[in-house]
């Protein structure tokens, strides 16, 4: 489902594996925080890395649905929302 929504809609989608055990217990999720908290939090701060904005009209100043954003290098373009 990553990929589909990364190369089809404007989601990007991650999924986060930490063990190979998928449902652990309870008593190990303390333990499993410890382990991987640092790391966790220092990739959530990367939510502000990058291009963001708002695409607006430049006599109305009204936001433009549906413009596409290319950005030179990437092969991947996005859609601004409504």
């Amino acid at each position: 489902m990553n990929d589909f929504s990364y190369l089809h809609t404007n989601c990007f989608e991650i999924t986060v594996e930490l063990s190979c055990d998928k449902f652990p217990h309870a008593s190990e999720l303390p333990e499993e925080w410890e382990n991987n908290r640092e790391s966790l939090l220092l990739f959530m701060e990367q939510v502000h890395r990058g291009i963001k904005g708002v695409v607006r009209d430049s006599d109305t100043e009204q936001g433009i649905p549906n413009a596409i954003i290319s950005v030179d290098g990437i092969n991947h373009d996005i859609r601004t929302g409504t």
